[in-house]
């Protein structure tokens, strides 16, 4: 049974250092460390950027989670108890380990210093291996602080004499998935074949109903058209019918050519 995601009410004043360590998901902690932890800035971006690869991890037996930074809210045709409901929809789909919200606030994130701490002390509880943050570059103001922020808080999970509860213990891995709001044409560091979860991914966005089908005109191309358009140009450039970009800010090592597709 996925863990399920507790968004809560619309956010007026931001978690303290205080209330998030060692309280931090005091009612919501994995039983065991995670293999893959997913961090997006709202409900959604996960699914959109790398609901793929999350199936693909799970197929293999990978413990996977997704953090989300805000409830997303407002939206045009969203409400709090709306996106709740969408978001436990998408969890159950991709079967995922475990689901969390840091309780940031939407359209104002920023890589302040009081939301370095509790992203550092849920790192630090969440013990993942791997970590997925937004592309560096984009046009939403959220994206680009939730990166920065990413990044800050891996850097301070390991440090040492804070107050911050859990033993010092950083992502050892940082890769970038693709969820912009910006048309231009990137060069990832590795595609993934997502090929096999394709309707699965599809299903997964689609229970945010209020994101993208609620209100869109009906006119083409369909959003829902144009991601299938976009997993079918990066599924070509490696043979595949679908696949997923992803970036690197450092060097990927293999252990040999054959690893290669």
């Amino acid at each position: 049974m996925a863990w399920q995601c507790s968004i809560g009410s619309a956010n007026t004043e931001k978690p303290t250092f205080m209330q998030s360590s060692p309280q931090l998901f005091a009612n919501n902690q994995p039983e065991t460390p995670l293999d893959y932890l997913v961090i997006a800035p709202h409900p959604d971006d996960a699914e959109l950027g790398m609901a793929g690869a999350i199936l693909k991890l799970k197929s293999e037996g990978k413990r996977v989670g997704v953090l989300e930074l805000t409830n997303g809210e407002p939206t045009p045709f969203g409400t709090v108890e709306k996106r709740k409901k969408e978001t436990d929809e998408a969890t159950e789909i991709l079967n995922l380990d475990w689901r969390g919200n840091l309780g940031l606030t939407n359209r104002t994130l920023l890589p302040d210093l009081e939301s370095r701490k509790i992203l550092a002390s849920a790192f630090r509880i969440l013990r993942p291996k791997t970590a997925f943050a937004p592309y560096w570059i984009d046009a939403h103001p959220d994206h680009r602080a939730a990166t920065q922020l990413i990044e800050d808080a891996r850097f301070w999970a390991k440090l040492t004499k804070t107050e911050m509860s859990s033993d010092p213990l950083p992502p050892p891995r940082l890769y970038y998935y693709y969820c912009i709001h910006l048309r231009q044409t990137v060069t990832p560091a590795f595609i993934l074949d997502i090929t096999p979860f394709w309707a699965k991914k599809l299903a997964s966005i689609k229970a945010f109903h209020s994101q993208f089908i609620e209100g869109r005109k009906e006119t083409a191309p369909m959003f829902l058209e144009q991601l299938t358009s976009e997993a079918s140009y990066w599924g070509k450039l490696i043979g595949k019918r679908y696949g997923e970009p992803f970036a690197s800010r450092e060097p990927l090592g293999v252990g040999g050519f054959s690893e290669f597709l």
